[in-house]
């Protein structure tokens, strides 16, 4: 194994994640749901993202073996690190993009401690997370 790039790249702004259905605040920065499907019961016209990174979220395999059940999370954050192992370019740029202003990852889920966006925050932050 080796430490990714995403281990050198200072981040000098706050990295964080929010559900989607939470106001938008000027500290949420750049805001980028990382979700593949769209969350119910919000408009894509009136939600305020700055990007749908659907390739960064977990396989719709995963996702409907994890189906938000905390007893399978352990296993879900698993294999969702192996999924990631094949996003590098786009975790450096997520990562990349926290040396200019703040980086809010969005996500649906009504749990907020375990989903894939906790998961990705601690990948793009934990340096101990070799990829």
């Amino acid at each position: 194994m080796y430490i990714c790039l995403l281990n050198r790249i200072e981040m000098k702004y706050l990295l964080k994640t929010k559900r989607i259905y939470e106001a938008p605040e000027k500290s949420d920065g750049y805001r980028i749901l990382v979700d593949r499907l769209w969350p119910r019961g919000i408009s894509k016209e009136k939600v305020t993202i700055d990007e749908w990174n659907k390739n960064i979220a977990p396989s719709p395999e995963l996702r409907k073996f994890f189906s938000h059940k905390t007893d399978l999370f352990d296993t879900f954050k698993k294999q969702y690190i192996e999924e990631l192992k094949t996003q590098k370019v786009e975790l450096t740029r997520i990562k990349t993009l926290t040396a200019n202003q703040n980086v809010t990852l969005l996500f649906g889920a009504k749990d907020e401690q375990h989903n894939q966006a906790v998961v990705l925050l601690e990948v793009l932050t934990k340096t101990k997370i070799q990829l």
